[in-house]
């Protein structure tokens, strides 16, 4: 009999046989189950809360940038007031984006799926697995109907506890294909209003760097695409080898890649008459790459030296020094250098709109958008005066609130800047590039580079847990 101890110097009486450890997992397994469908029911209640007729002026539906009532889930499921995912998002440690999915798939399964609602709650499927097909149904091109997601639920619900994702992705699509070859009119187009799931893309999955400075690309393509692909790769990989290269056949393969996304859109730019320089082979290059990376130096004489290693603008990502000296002198790259702002310094502006300079120290400061947990990068944001900008306080003869200077703007994605707007939230800065945020129901929470930090949460009824801080 193998005995597994419950943990470093514990007890005999601690001590757990093989079966009772297996038997715990299990347990903590169906507990966490358990709790999943319960987030689902809490997040479809907090959807029942938040109406469009919770909006306090109806009449703001029509000013550009107020709330509005917000579609996340098929027909047939209610709709939600668009800022109330926010708060939801916070609370559970998760981005905006997030918690409208994890609304719109509890919605889905209670109103469009309800057999899978009740096989969840019943513990017979996990809740991530209905969710999967929550949102196959949600994302269906053309829309299902809500007849048509009653269709899939009950051919889906009885075997989606039983079978491995793969299966379960494979009899939702063929599902929806079966709904619609059997409702089909024979006197239209069969391509009329096809249903389908069209599995093809190509994610190239920018928020998980390896620290060796690589990416993952993921791509579902045509099956012939896809042999074609395979071909051009092997071909290139195989050039690489006779020209000198001595990195493995894997490595090969992946530089083979690159050089044809390279080529191509060099090819693209010569067709198109584009001027400039060109390398040997007499195309231009491929692109004008801006690569954002900043690294420590220090000055020795006349000399910089930089570290060897530094990040990526775009969220905290390690880069190598050699990376960025091998990106520079690829033969199709031009090289763009910009010049170094300091971000201790104090910009200000005179007027209400920002200055570029300003306007790039902030993006290089904030990094992304400083609303709690949300993550979009700063150089597609809006710049946001924290105390806003007062219109007419210079003919009034009062001092500006809202200056446009360093210390009063911050970086907020097009949906938080909104949310700042026209809701109660509201943001100050405690300090240069750190904020401090207050929800609608006197949650807070700190924003600076490093991440979100719950503070103290406001008084919770008795029997609720409160919340730890992180």
């Amino acid at each position: 009999m193998i005995e597994v101890l419950a943990g470093p110097g514990a007890g005999e009486a601690d001590a757990l046989t093989a079966a009772g450890l297996l038997a715990s997992i299990k347990a903590s397994r169906e507990t966490e189950n358990a709790e999943a469908a319960r987030q689902l029911v809490l997040a479809a209640q907090w959807a029942d809360l938040h109406p469009p007729e919770s909006i306090h002026s109806a009449a703001t539906f029509a000013v550009p940038g107020c709330e509005h009532e917000e579609p996340i889930a098929g027909e047939g499921a209610p709709l939600v007031a668009e800022f109330c995912v926010a708060e939801l998002g916070t609370v559970l440690g998760i981005s905006s984006t997030a918690a409208k999915k994890l609304i719109g798939h509890a919605l889905e399964l209670r109103h469009r799926l309800p057999r899978l609602w009740d096989q969840v709650h019943a513990g017979a499927v996990p809740a991530w697995r209905a969710r999967s097909v929550a949102e196959t149904t949600i994302h269906t091109s053309p829309p299902l109907t809500r007849e048509a997601a009653g269709f899939v639920d009950a051919q889906v619900a009885a075997v989606a506890g039983r079978i491995g994702p793969a299966q379960l992705d494979r009899l939702v699509a063929e599902t929806i294909k079966r709904y619609d070859l059997a409702t089909a009119d024979p006197t239209q187009d069969p391509e009329d209003g096809y249903l389908h799931v069209d599995p093809r893309h190509v994610t190239v999955h920018d928020d998980d760097v390896h620290f060796a400075g690589t990416m993952r690309i993921e791509a579902e393509v045509d099956l012939a695409d896809a042999l074609d692909l395979d071909r051009a790769v092997a071909h290139g990989a195989e050039t690489l080898k006779a020209l000198g290269s001595t990195l493995s056949l894997d490595a090969r393969r992946a530089k083979a890649l690159g050089n044809l996304a390279r080529t191509q859109t060099a090819l693209d730019l010569h067709a198109s008459g584009a001027t400039g320089p060109a390398d040997i082979d007499g195309l231009p290059p491929a692109r004008e790459v801006v690569i954002h990376a900043h690294f420590d130096a220090t000055l020795s004489g006349d000399t910089t030296i930089f570290g060897p290693t530094g990040r990526m603008e775009n969220g905290q990502r390690l880069v190598l020094l050699e990376q960025i000296r091998a990106w520079c002198g690829d033969t199709r790259t031009r090289v763009t250098v910009k010049p170094v702002i300091d971000l201790n310094t104090q910009l200000t502006g005179q007027t209400r709109k920002v200055p570029d300079r300003i306007r790039e120290q902030i993006i290089l400061r904030d990094r992304t958008c400083v609303f709690p947990n949300c993550g979009r990068p700063a150089r597609g944001c809006d710049i946001d005066h924290v105390v806003p900008w007062d219109e007419h306080a210079e003919a009034e003869g009062r001092p500006q609130p809202g200056p446009t200077t360093t210390s009063n703007l911050a970086a907020l994605c097009r949906f938080h800047h909104r949310l700042k707007t026209h809701s109660p939230w509201r943001y100050e800065t405690t300090a240069p590039g750190v904020f401090e945020w207050r929800s609608p129901y006197g949650y807070r929470y700190r924003r600076d580079h490093t991440g979100t930090t719950e503070l103290d949460p406001p008084d919770i009824p008795p029997g609720i847990p409160r919340p730890r801080r992180q």
